[in-house]
């Protein structure tokens, strides 16, 4: 990279971009990483705080419906706050919800610790991603997104097998306790690395908006949540889903009567945009559900422990982290459209083989496609976002980044709840009923385990039928020779021209 004196941000000083980066990513990588890093831990925080497991997992379904109702607001803080200070409050919010957790004396202060990371969480990634896009050319913008793609994809995806090895050889405690550092560390290096790059351009809160974004988004994200533990026909699963879609219909109306709208929906009029949105929500949902149904099939069918089971999906994880830059880079000089094909074509010949699973698999094929889809995944997610956020001009950055990631949160909940749904329906309409346990107990637990064998192939089947349909998609993804964008420096030229 260049030296930093060839980087100015917006107030005309120059500032190192390797250093900003480093921070940025660091930083970034210890907030995703708390998304998925109890799941593990769940046993022994109900035995720990005496809860049931439909009171636990708020821990992970309340952080990532913060989070994901703290997205859209994002857009709105990054074009009237500094980039500086915005970052430095969602770390400083992250670092004392971690405390919280940390100390937790009760299971309602590690709750309320969870939703207070959560906020921090909601701010850094999106803003992460804007900084990545504002500070680096657009022929060098996939490279920079690899780098994101690097811990948006990693950081998750190590969280369970990481839980499971602390939670054998340490505490729970020590979940949070390893992260509290690094933030310290991460908070003092902002205070002299992290520089204002993006521009901002006040604009007054408009209240409503915020209400109609926190409820309609937070009331779709706990239906589909829902829907694992209480079914598609509950009335709060329905009533949260219905009333949610209604909310964020009328929040969409708004934005688009108002001038300066709180979140810019109009940058779906940018086809390029619109087909990257709805391709990297489409991946997304045949990646994290398959994320969440796999290590189920792992612990349950064949009998593997939740540490065990998170390990055996680690290489692909670490393959997504390696390949992010690499697939960046490549994105730099070709464009995403064969990319995005063969990277689509990978992930579904990947998940295929899932539908024919048994008890007697070996766990190196399991090991080898869990690979290939990854491998297939990191060619398509960060180089599609890249291209369709290209496609926009620099003021509307931070609105596209929170419209893509907001849309990528509810697809992604989406996903997980229809597998969910899928493999618990076609288990519980296939197993034997309980008059065949008393007469052959051999015979019952036979046709129970075949039931469940088929729960998880319906599944699977349904994951592959996501990974078609992305496919498809990918024959709307077109190569062009330039972007819409200019650099931070020629915007800064331009904005002392206007003024």
């Amino acid at each position: 990279m260049a030296n930093s004196s060839e980087h100015l941000d917006v107030n005309g000083k120059p500032f190192n971009r390797n250093l900003l980066v480093m921070v940025l990513l660091v930083g970034t990588f210890c907030t995703v990483l708390n998304g998925t890093i109890l799941t593990t831990a769940f046993p022994t925080l109900m035995k720990e705080f005496n809860v049931t497991t439909s009171a636990v997992q708020w821990l992970t379904t309340g952080f990532l419906m913060v989070n994901g109702i703290m997205i859209p607001v994002t857009a709105w803080l990054s074009n009237n706050f500094s980039n500086k200070i915005l970052y430095i409050i969602a770390m400083s919010t992250f670092l004392i919800g971690t405390i919280m957790c940390f100390t937790a004396p009760n299971f309602g202060t590690i709750l309320a610790g969870r939703l207070i990371q959560a906020v921090g969480v909601g701010i850094t990634m999106p803003l992460m991603q804007v900084i990545m896009l504002s500070i680096f050319p657009a022929n060098q913008r996939g490279t920079a997104m690899g780098l994101g793609g690097l811990v948006i994809g990693l950081a998750p995806a190590i969280g369970p097998t990481l839980s499971g090895w602390i939670i054998d050889n340490f505490t729970w405690r020590d979940l949070f306790g390893m992260i509290i550092p690094i933030v310290v560390i991460v908070l003092i290096l902002a205070f002299v690395y992290m520089r204002p790059v993006i521009q901002t351009k006040r604009s007054k809160l408009d209240v409503l908006s915020l209400i109609l974004s926190t409820v309609g988004f937070g009331s779709v994200l706990y239906g589909f949540s829902s829907v694992g533990d209480n079914g598609w026909g509950s009335p709060i699963v329905l009533s949260t889903i219905i009333g949610g879609v209604i909310v964020v219909i009328l929040f969409g109306y708004r934005q688009l009567k108002m001038k300066v709208p709180f979140l810019e929906l109009r940058v779906f009029k940018e086809k390029k945009f619109a087909v990257a949105a709805a391709l990297s929500s489409v991946t997304n949902m045949a990646m994290v559900g398959v994320e969440m149904i796999l290590p189920l099939y792992l612990q349950i069918v064949k009998g593997m422990s939740a540490f065990h089971s998170g390990l055996t999906l680690l290489p692909g994880a670490i393959l997504i982290g390696v390949m992010s830059p690499i697939t960046g880079r490549a994105f730099d000089r070709f464009g995403p459209k064969d990319l995005a094909r063969m990277g689509m074509f990978l992930l579904t010949a990947g998940t295929i083989p899932f539908l024919f699973l048994t008890k007697t698999t070996p766990v190196l094929d399991i090991v080898v496609l869990y690979m290939v889809r990854m491998f297939g995944i990191s060619m398509v997610l960060m180089p599609v976002t890249t291209d369709g956020m290209n496609a926009l001009p620099l003021s509307l950055m931070s609105h596209g980044t929170a419209v893509n990631n907001t849309v990528r949160q509810v697809f992604s909940s989406m996903g997980t709840a229809i597998l969910v749904s899928v493999l618990t329906n076609v288990t519980n309409n296939l197993k034997p009923g309980k008059s065949i346990l008393a007469q052959s107990p051999l015979n019952y637990q036979d046709k129970f385990f075949n039931a469940t064998l088929s729960g998880y192939h319906a599944a699977f089947g349904v994951a592959i039928l996501f990974c078609v349909i992305a496919l498809a998609i990918t024959f709307m993804v077109k190569n062009t020779s330039k972007s819409k964008d200019v650099d931070l420096e020629s915007m800064n030229v331009e904005m002392a021209g206007d003024k």
